[in-house]
């Protein structure tokens, strides 16, 4: 166990040197400069990446005293199937795996209270899940719980989530002052040029997370702090993510833990965006973005970003201009996309949570493997700055653990509410309809 233990503090320590090699490798460069060296930071940052995936596979490797050295699936008769599973099941069919039990049929009662006397009866002892079954109903799993009690809320290293939290400050501070043309490591005096876009958008990432954080506390469910991502280059930040310790355990829990991120990021980056929008700059067609290092878009990429525009800027947007964001509003308009990007109904994303509880698991993922490849169609074809989302998308969103009751519907409050929130998703997707931005006065790329 003193050996476990120690492996665990040396991949910790291991894993942090990985994340800091990219800021270090950025120090190191000539003039701390990205120029000809955008080759190699990439580089390093996919070798640092495959070691973090390296040291994460050793750690969840069960060692030889674990594993079990047979793997024999074998029919479980009425004499062997547990009194509880008969009571809550008409068991039609059950088998055994390495000690996992599996009873397939249809429930004798409602889902939830099933689960409950589930619970009761095994007492931490195994755990239960109820899931569909596409032949005969449901499906009732007992996985044996392999974990001491002990060791199953762990406490959090926070010093770690305030480390991330620090270097990412650091990182997009950096970055939001490079998108003004500005290298802090020449001038550091300089530094409130990057905080506008530094403030507005870590507000935005870290209120997302915590919307899942307080949510899934309420559902007491046992998740980790934030984790936030810096990166030496480009935006800044990766984005952010917590972990979550224990499943859920119901569809509501799922949808509720997935909403509420989107919904409470929103509420900071639409408020960044009409505030940065005030000292945003209105491009005539004959300017030039290009030459500027603060961002340009078309108003009318976006059915939501055109009517906050719109809102703010009124009579100053005509036909054929572009915007010339502010810090803050761009950061603000980050928060939009990285909103939709969350909400796509894809494997672990938010969207794909919601799609699950709200649909089911056969439905939820037919939708996600749809939506996977719409996203590299609209990469390929209409947007090809997607297509480096589209890829993340694809090796992180990825199948994750169902809810315990994985067969009791959603209310239909929350069906609506899910309704409602990809519906704000398909505005911030869907650029502005030909009919409606000639009469608002505003361009459409897509003419």
């Amino acid at each position: 166990m003193e050996n476990k233990s120690a492996q665990s503090r040396w991949l910790n320590l291991l894993f942090i040197l990985c994340l800091l090699t990219p800021v270090l490798f950025l120090l190191l460069m000539p003039g701390g400069t990205m120029v000809g060296g955008f080759f190699w930071i990439w580089l390093v940052m996919l070798l640092c990446f495959w070691m973090m995936g390296s040291m994460v596979g050793i750690a969840t490797k069960p060692s030889m005293e674990e594993e079990c050295p047979e793997n024999r699936l074998r029919m479980l008769g009425p004499d062997e199937q547990p009194a509880v599973i008969r009571r809550v099941m008409d068991v039609r069919l059950a088998t055994e795996n390495n000690g996992l039990g599996m009873f397939r049929g249809p429930l004798r009662e409602p889902a939830d209270q099933a689960l409950r006397d589930l619970q009761a009866e095994f007492d931490g002892r195994s755990v239960p899940l109820i899931q569909e079954d596409d032949e005969l109903g449901s499906l009732i799993i007992l996985m044996p719980r392999v974990v001491k009690e002990e060791n199953l809320d762990p406490p959090s290293r926070h010093g770690i989530h305030w480390l991330l939290f620090g270097l990412t400050f650091l990182t997009t501070t950096w970055a939001g002052a490079m998108h003004q043309g500005i290298n802090l490591l020449r001038e550091p005096g300089s530094i409130n040029v990057g905080l506008p876009y530094s403030i507005g958008l870590l507000l935005i990432l870290g209120v997302h997370e915590l919307g899942h954080y307080f949510m899934a506390r309420h559902h007491r469910i046992n998740v980790t702090p934030p984790f936030f991502i810096p990166v030496p280059f480009a935006l800044g930040t990766f984005g952010a993510f917590i972990q979550m310790k224990s499943p859920t355990k119901n569809r509501r829990s799922l949808f509720d833990v997935a909403v509420a991120g989107p919904l409470a990021g929103l509420v900071i980056a639409i408020p960044a965006l009409l505030i940065g929008l005030q000292s945003s700059q209105v491009l005539p067609p004959s300017a030039d973005a290009a030459t500027s290092m603060v961002h340009g878009t078309s108003v009318g990429s976006s059915m939501l970003f055109a009517l906050l525009a719109k809102a703010v800027l009124g009579d100053q947007l005509q036909h054929g201009y572009m915007l010339q964001l502010s810090p803050l509003a761009f950061a603000g308009w980050l928060g939009l996309l990285v909103t939709a990007l969350n909400l796509l109904p894809i494997g672990q994303l938010d969207g794909g949570h919601m799609a699950r509880a709200m649909f089911g698991r056969r439905t939820g993922e037919t939708i996600s493997s749809v939506a996977t490849w719409s996203l590299f169609l609209l990469a390929i074809f209409v947007w090809p700055g997607l297509m480096l989302w589209a890829i993340i998308v694809f090796f992180i969103a990825g199948r994750g653990t169902p809810p315990l009751n994985d067969i009791t519907p959603i209310s239909l409050g929350r069906r609506w509410i899910g309704y409602a929130t990809f519906l704000i998703l398909a505005t911030i997707l869907i650029p502005l309809p030909h009919a409606f931005w000639q009469a608002a006065e505003i361009y459409c790329p897509y003419l």
